[in-house]
């Protein structure tokens, strides 16, 4: 059993990925004994490749980030305990806006998208996340990342066979009008605020989302005689952090946190911090 208070684990999705991404993840803390569910974003329920023959005229264009937000919220209301939320990517953003709501016990951000007003200056960066806002394009329409982009973006580093099964397997349409939300008002985050124990977790090869930027993301918290707030960077993870052969080491790692953190009551100890590449 989990060696915590909290037992229930809610997986968050990013963007442009199915929430098959978190299968391995799913059944591996299910055999730690905590109760796991990865619900999907609204519309993309079933299988990857389904999903994308509805593109572009994909119900999914009309989620929104204050939408996709409302839909975990709601989830999470109706489960018996408050649960520890676990999201990569842009589902790291989302965890951050459900911890500002208190829905979270404790909260694990791996290679988040980060909320508005924190950026970086680095061209893998805009390389990556421009395509997906669709600027001058309809918002009606979905956005269906390349295989070439999914290369760039998500498998940097990994042989073409992987990279070609990971991108048959994991993508989707994705709203353009979910993606622009990072941008706005809907991603604001109060980081003077108390919030639940978070914990952000970066890697040193991924594109769209560079450590450097994480770590931004983190040290923005300034109630850290407050709350718990950490970081821990792991070498040699791109994006796609979650399939990676390494996958069980940043499970792991997690795990551990959780259970040295979750239910940690206030006031909390300082945060600590790795630095950054």
């Amino acid at each position: 059993m989990p060696n915590n208070p909290i037992n229930t684990v809610v997986f968050v999705t990013g963007a442009f990925v199915s929430s098959t991404c978190w299968d391995a993840w799913k059944a591996y803390f299910e055999n730690q004994g905590y109760t796991c569910y990865a619900p999907a974003h609204p519309h993309k329920e079933g299988a990857a490749a389904a999903l994308r023959s509805e593109h572009p005229h994909s119900a999914i264009a009309h989620n929104s980030l204050t939408s996709v937000v409302a839909s975990y919220a709601a989830f999470i209301r109706q489960l018996p305990e408050k649960p520890i939320l676990i999201g990569h990517s842009f589902g790291g953003l989302i965890v951050q806006l459900l911890l500002q709501q208190d829905l979270g016990a404790a909260g694990v951000a791996i290679h988040s998208v980060p909320p508005q007003g924190v950026l970086t200056l680095k061209w893998s960066f805009f390389r990556s996340v421009t395509p997906a806002l669709g600027l001058f394009t309809s918002l009606k329409k979905t956005y269906l990342m390349s295989f070439q982009h999914w290369q760039y973006t998500f498998t940097n580093g990994l042989d073409g066979t992987t990279q070609r099964a990971t991108y048959e397997q994991l993508v989707v349409p994705e709203s353009k009008k979910m993606a622009r939300g990072a941008l706005t008002k809907e991603a604001r985050v109060d980081f003077a605020r108390p919030h639940a124990p978070l914990l952000f977790v970066a890697g040193s090869t991924d594109h769209i989302m560079p450590a450097s930027l994480n770590y931004s993301n983190y040290q923005r918290y300034a109630n850290y005689n407050e709350s718990i707030t950490d970081y821990k960077e792991f070498a040699g993870r791109n994006h796609l952090v979650l399939g990676l052969p390494t996958w069980r080491e940043s499970a792991d790692f997690v795990l551990d946190w959780l259970g040295r953190t979750a239910g940690t009551p206030a006031p909390a100890r300082r945060r600590t911090a790795e630095p950054h590449a």
